[in-house]
């Protein structure tokens, strides 16, 4: 994995935050975004965002060809939730690699679920997305959206090159609008997404991340 940086890199951790309080959106409120409901949660966490966020998904809906829309999986993740999911992936790694220790399983686990502490989504500054036509067929990205690298034989990395050509296509679309957006991927998951937090801050060199750990009573905790 030395081609990536990973989210247990140190200097995610060291990147410094300064929040800028900007409140967490509901996106099935904005006209133009479809929000996924298979995340759907009791108090409607997923379908959040922060503000800036929101705004630059639209600008990247915009830049998609005709036909082809975002379908917003996962925004906003309760710190509680993303430490169960931590856990519970770190368990069945630890299972599967008995001889790794606490530092290699840390590895391992955050190709996929990230560490509760530098977690993007945990700020409302990241996103899962699909491609869909207008009708809300999923387009062909070569896995389901939160496939691990177990069960795709790696295909869940974005630059996977055993995916079919259309969804290496789709793959490509999507990052071009995302991109132009001001967004940064997650090298080992095609759909996840981020703007603001620890770690767009470091790949663009940012002087510091503009979104720490938000709530959504209260949007910086």
């Amino acid at each position: 994995m030395t081609d990536i940086i990973l989210l247990s890199d140190p200097r995610v951790a060291a990147t410094r935050v300064t929040e800028n309080g900007e409140p967490l959106l509901d996106a099935r409120e904005f006209a133009g975004l479809r929000v996924d409901t298979r995340k759907t949660d009791h108090d409607g966490a997923y379908a959040h965002l922060r503000s800036d966020v929101l705004r630059r998904l639209l600008l990247a809906q915009e830049a998609l060809p005709p036909g082809i829309h975002l379908l917003m999986v996962e925004g906003f993740r309760p710190p509680a939730l993303q430490r169960r999911y931590f856990d519970a992936y770190a368990a069945t790694l630890r299972t599967a690699h008995p001889d790794a220790g606490p530092d290699r399983i840390r590895e391992l686990a955050s190709a996929y679920i990230s560490p509760p502490e530098v977690a993007p989504h945990v700020s409302g500054g990241a996103v899962d997305l699909t491609l869909c036509t207008g009708d809300g067929t999923e387009l062909p990205l070569g896995t389901e959206v939160n496939a691990t690298p177990e069960e795709s034989g790696g295909g869940c990395r974005t630059a996977a090159p055993n995916v079919g050509a259309d969804a290496r296509a789709n793959r490509a679309a999507m990052g071009r609008a995302m991109t132009a957006a001001g967004f940064v991927n997650y090298p080992t998951e095609w759909w996840h997404w981020s703007y603001g937090d620890r770690y767009w801050a470091l790949l663009t060199e940012a002087p510091a991340a503009k979104y720490g750990p938000a709530s959504l009573n209260t949007t910086t905790v």
